[in-house]
């Protein structure tokens, strides 16, 4: 059987997987690692990055694939046997935003991501025929900047209106898996895959060589954790927001959720700070707590025609997905909501370009020029969007500067002046910047 033959087969599967969930809503599924046979591992093998870091027991890709079949074939035996131990998750700290700050992120190892890959697979379907089109994180043919679209077009329909900037303090950390089982619950009672999905769970987290078992919290890093995330925070806050709270608002309103990072827009002031007064009672119930410094109501109504002070308006702006939110004026002068990079952002990519150039000053020129192109274009495929020119421009010219910083410390014999640089940009030029995600394309 050939590979496309193999990938046609697990995708009528889903389907089918999706059908059954959409034809009963209210259905309880109790028969699914079925669908988990070799083949159905092998693609979510295939599906697994083999560069990552390796998790505790230090396997690596190639290791593995050294005898892959035989791998596979014992990993589905303890599976659906309930022999398979979930290894702890290695837990490394990373630098956040160039500060002394770290965030936690988890290693889980190879085998652990194909298994959790596979159950994903599973469990996929059945979800994304109960999560509502306001959430759009880590979800199939769904993206950051659908997100960015639907929030904008939504604020332009309500005229700004008054927005909760809403953040969730330490959410993958908090969920309580009580709650989590509940909500499976509701639709999945699989044995086999509430076992496996409660060993993750409770696999426990290996940091500095000591196993640590949370009581609360999923993994971050793990397969699984996103699809668990999305699940927790559609019965907590989406379909919440959706049944109950829309309904008793006297104005319109939406919300535009990316795993954990919310906004809740409002036509009115009072709707607004209702829902505000309410929320914390609402997380809380569930474990959750909202971020009491990063939390805060907007007023994002649509300047008068006749103009304010820009100070003004730029104090009424906020950030979601790495872009700061705010009023500006149209080329044909009217006022429209514009989104631009937001300055954390924008510093951390800097800093990180700046430290690479620090770190490679001594390869060849031909070679920086290479990855840098590289690091611009990706710069551009995410923050390239119709009215973040100026924010991509400037950035441009920010590592030109900091190219010709370290070019220059290459040794003391050679120096660099704005001229020279110039004649050597010239030779070795950087990519213009690019708006790749244009309103305007066809």
């Amino acid at each position: 059987m050939t590979r496309t033959s193999e990938r046609e087969i697990i995708s009528t599967t889903q389907q089918k997987i999706a059908n059954l969930a959409s034809e009963a809503p209210e259905r309880v599924l109790t028969t699914l690692a079925h669908h988990i046979d070799l083949m159905w591992l092998e693609e979510a093998y295939r599906r697994t990055r083999k560069d990552g870091a390796v998790g505790v027991d230090g396997v690596t890709a190639e290791a593995y694939e050294a005898d892959l079949q035989a791998n596979l074939s014992d990993l589905l035996e303890r599976f659906k046997s309930g022999r398979y131990r979930a290894p702890p998750v290695r837990r490394v700290h990373i630098p956040k935003d160039g500060t002394k700050k770290t965030r936690p992120i988890g290693i889980t190892t190879l085998e652990d991501k194909v298994l959790q890959r596979a159950v994903l697979r599973v469990l996929e379907p059945i979800y994304e025929q109960d999560f509502l089109d306001c959430s759009y994180g880590f979800r199939p043919g769904r993206s950051a900047h659908q997100a960015l679209d639907a929030l904008w077009q939504g604020l332009m329909d309500i005229g700004g209106g008054w927005v909760i900037d809403l953040d969730i303090q330490d959410f993958f950390g908090s969920m309580e898996r009580q709650h989590l089982n509940a909500f499976l619950d509701q639709r999945v009672r699989d044995g086999v895959i509430r076992r496996v999905l409660g060993k993750w769970m409770h696999a426990g987290v290996m940091d500095e060589g000591v196993i640590r078992y949370p009581e609360r919290g999923s993994p971050q890093g793990a397969v699984i954790s996103p699809l668990a995330s999305n699940l927790y925070l559609h019965e907590v806050l989406d379909t919440w927001f959706e049944c109950e709270v829309k309904p008793r608002l006297r104005g319109r309103a939406f919300l535009v959720r990316f795993a954990d990072d919310a906004t809740l827009a409002f036509e009115r002031e009072d709707d607004a700070r209702r829902v505000l007064e309410v929320l914390p009672k609402r997380l809380a119930r569930f474990g959750l707590t909202l971020h009491p410094e990063k939390t805060r109501l907007v007023d994002f109504r649509s300047p008068p025609r006749a103009g304010q002070e820009p100070r003004a308006q730029r104090e009424r702006s906020f950030d979601l997905l790495g872009f700061s939110h705010y009023w500006g004026r149209s080329r044909k002068g009217h006022w429209v909501v514009q989104r631009k990079t937001a300055k954390t952002r924008f510093s951390r990519a800097l800093r990180q370009i700046g430290d690479w150039c620090r770190r490679n000053r001594h390869r060849p020129v031909a070679e920086q020029q290479q990855v840098l192109s590289r690091k611009l274009r990706g710069h551009d495929a995410y923050y390239g969007i119709t009215g973040n020119a100026r924010a991509l421009a400037r950035f441009r010219h920010e590592v030109r500067r900091l190219w010709r910083k370290w070019l220059n410390r290459r040794s003391r014999a050679t120096r660099l002046n704005w001229a020279a640089f110039a004649r050597l940009a010239q030779r070795y030029p950087l990519p213009p910047a690019r708006v790749v995600h244009s309103i305007y394309a066809t």
